[in-house]
């Protein structure tokens, strides 16, 4: 990926450095490693970011360079829902971690996508989900775009969850904050100290004969979890969510699917929506207790 422009005179006499955050908002950090790989050029010369630029000149930033990445390439087959050659969109299966670590190195997503993508950079993922929720994680193809993704807010999170009980307000939001419960590495807990995070919700359909509630749920911040401990909280925790409610033998994990993603796209400034097929598992649990899908 390149980044060009040339230098209009009211840009003239300033550091590049000022420029490029400026005009394409990248980041400290970003522009040291682009000055560390020589990828930064005025009139086709590396520079330094302190280079002092002047009307006319011409502006090249190569935002693509090798870099070293742990994460190991397996073969894994994935459901891909939308690329082009900025961003990678896939559909999770449930019971899959997002990307590896010590109690999880291998056949996460992330590997899958190292195989994938085939070459020698970090694999970025924009967003994540827990292990047994399924649905839409976006990666980016470079740390810039990684970075405009994550700034992005015009980036809208909808899903789809099956929750115990019948809820008393058909629409609202849980505007309650979230913190990490004392003594627990995973576990949290609605707590005021805690970092706001905001749920809105609607209730699509409702099963009083098996207690359950079909939810359409769009998120306004994403704390760890939110969606499950903001249930949790109302009495209505996540059908199968054996960590804020109890154990079903409708379903083997939480019944909770990232449904929709829109964004603007970073580059092309698109409206952009991807959607993924509520998983079979979820549909079983909906065709037996009579819960439509809208």
């Amino acid at each position: 990926m390149v980044l060009t422009h040339i230098v209009e005179k009211h840009e003239a006499n300033q550091k590049i450095s000022e420029l490029l955050r400026k005009k394409f908002n990248i980041s400290s950090r970003l522009l040291t490693k682009l000055k560390m790989n020589q990828k930064i050029l005025v009139n086709n010369s590396p520079v330094f970011s302190s280079h002092i630029i002047l009307e006319n000149d011409q502006i090249t930033v190569k935002i693509d360079f090798d870099e070293d990445d742990f994460i190991i390439s397996e073969k894994i087959d994935l459901n891909i829902l939308y690329e082009d050659e900025y961003l990678l969109a896939v559909n999770k299966p449930a019971g899959m971690v997002v990307h590896p670590s010590s109690y999880h190195p291998n056949n996460t997503l992330a590997n899958g996508v190292k195989y994938y993508l085939n070459n020698n950079k970090k694999i970025r993922p924009v967003n994540r989900l827990d292990r047994d929720t399924s649905g839409i994680v976006i990666f980016a193809k470079n740390e810039y775009i990684q970075e405009l993704m994550k700034n992005d807010n015009s980036m809208q999170k909808e899903y789809l969850t099956i929750v115990t009980g019948i809820l008393l307000n058909k629409k609202g939001t849980i505007n309650k904050p979230i913190a990490r419960k004392e003594g627990s590495i995973m576990e949290r807990i609605v707590d005021e100290n805690g970092q706001i995070a905001i749920t809105h919700y609607v209730v699509l359909d409702e099963s009083i004969e098996k207690n359950l509630s079909l939810v359409h749920v769009t998120l306004e911040t994403g704390r760890t979890h939110q969606i499950r401990v903001h249930f949790a909280y109302l009495g209505n925790s996540i059908l199968g969510d054996t960590l804020y409610g109890t154990e079903t033998n409708l379903i083997n994990r939480q019944s909770l699917h990232a449904w929709k993603l829109s964004f603007t796209h970073p580059i092309t400034k698109e409206k952009i929506q991807i959607l993924a097929d509520i998983p079979n598992d979820m549909k079983t649990v909906m065709k037996s207790t009579n819960l439509n899908e809208f």
